[in-house]
């Protein structure tokens, strides 16, 4: 009896060897196109080239909602940043398609799951723990993680002989100076001549979601969000969807050169690499919950947050999205968000983000209590009993230890 096998397949010239050699080892395989919103000239022609080169199956899942609405809002609540400046686009994405892949696998009755990460990189580790949280008894096979498969393709010179050989119609165009992953989120640009740090990778990279800031309108644009209990769903007055807000916004920060950062970052196996990353549309979603925030959230649910979100952060790039750990951390924030709710207009100018006005009916802000003129209903007396309480631990310790100053 033939073993089955689904495989996260994408067409391109890794996935489409994969397909080959899993059937030369034995698998019926199963391809699985996950729609997150990359590029695709013909999704269907896709589809019909796995058949043709023999899969049993081909089909196309389209979670691009499900991708902005279950798992990059929750991201955008945490305000979550790896190493506080990358906005995890690609890192949401993988446990979204090891979850596609293992459902279809449920529907097959196949009992492994393959993906043409390499043994390098972190998503790896993202697809696999992915599945194992999900189905621990599933049979994971990387092929790049196999010493034969490597042995057997060294080079791309191998991988196209191969199609060749099995009549697998590929495109053998020049390799790009690097690689790049798209997904209505972001675009993400790594390898190749990026590897060299004394390349201008904002220079070398051929964004794909927007202009440079250079190349920006000279003039202002605004946009106004709407937020419910910390989740986005208004757009210059207009109710949308997730997936609606998300490609919205990535066209107008696109055109406005907002979203592009260039960082070394630690991967989860150990080793830095460069990565240069676009996403317009969260950039300014992260913005416009943050001013929401700014108003709503009391001073020590913020620092809590703020504190947690690193953490929150580093388990969305290692991989470790079916947690318990992330579960109950969702559950807070999901709670922490409940009074987020308000409006609020950005301004955008050439790759900069400007607040223009905020409110919200849960706002915490009380111009009475704030303001620095006379009157109001702040009583400054009473700042000097809250010093002295304050001011108790280090008074007594100043007794005790004097220090020398």
């Amino acid at each position: 009896m033939s073993k089955s096998c689904v495989l996260a397949y994408s067409g391109g010239l890794d996935t489409s060897v994969i397909l080959g050699w899993l059937q030369d080892e034995g698998y019926d395989v199963h391809a699985v196109y996950v729609d997150l919103g990359q590029p695709c000239e013909d999704r269907e022609a896709t589809m019909q080239k796995a058949r043709d080169c023999g899969a049993v199956s081909s089909r196309i899942v389209d979670v691009r909602e499900e991708l902005c609405r279950d798992f990059a809002f929750p991201v955008l609540a945490w305000q979550a940043k790896y190493e506080s400046i990358y906005l995890l686009g690609t890192s949401i994405a993988r446990p979204l398609i090891s979850k596609v892949c293992l459902e279809v696998a449920r529907e097959v009755g196949a009992t492994a799951y393959a993906h043409g990460a390499t043994g390098k990189g972190n998503d790896q580790c993202r697809f696999q723990l992915a599945a194992e949280a999900l189905n621990p008894h599933v049979e994971m096979i990387a092929p790049w993680r196999i010493k034969a498969f490597r042995d057997a393709f060294p080079g791309r010179t191998e991988l196209i002989a191969y199609c060749e050989q099995k009549n697998i119609p590929v495109k053998a165009s020049t390799a790009k100076p690097y690689s790049s992953d798209e997904n209505v989120l972001h675009i993400s640009y790594e390898a190749g001549r990026l590897e060299e740090l004394d390349v201008n990778g904002v220079e070398t990279v051929d964004f794909g979601m927007g202009v440079s800031p250079q190349e920006a309108p000279d003039k202002v644009e605004e946009v106004t969000i709407g937020v419910e209990a910390g989740v986005p769903v208004s757009l210059n007055g207009k109710t949308v969807s997730a997936l609606e807000m998300v490609e919205q916004l990535n066209t107008i920060g696109g055109r406005n050169g907002v979203g592009r950062i260039d960082m070394i970052e630690n991967r989860f196996v150990g080793m830095k690499s460069r990565g240069v990353y676009e996403s317009p549309g969260m950039t300014i979603l992260y913005d416009a919950l943050m001013y929401i925030e700014q108003l709503t959230l009391d001073r020590d649910l913020l620092h809590l947050r703020d504190r947690l979100a690193p953490e929150v952060a580093e388990m969305v790039y290692y991989g470790f999205w079916y947690t318990p750990k992330l579960d109950a951390l969702m559950a807070f924030i999901r709670e922490a968000q409940q009074p987020v709710t308000g409006e609020v207009t950005l301004q955008m100018y050439k790759g900069n983000i400007m607040v223009s006005k905020r409110s919200s009916p849960n706002s915490l802000y009380d111009d009475e209590i704030a303001t620095m003129e006379g009157g109001g209903s702040y009583n400054q007396d009473d700042a000097e009993g809250f010093l002295r309480i304050q001011g108790l631990p280090s008074r007594v310790q100043g007794t005790v230890r004097p220090r020398n100053y």
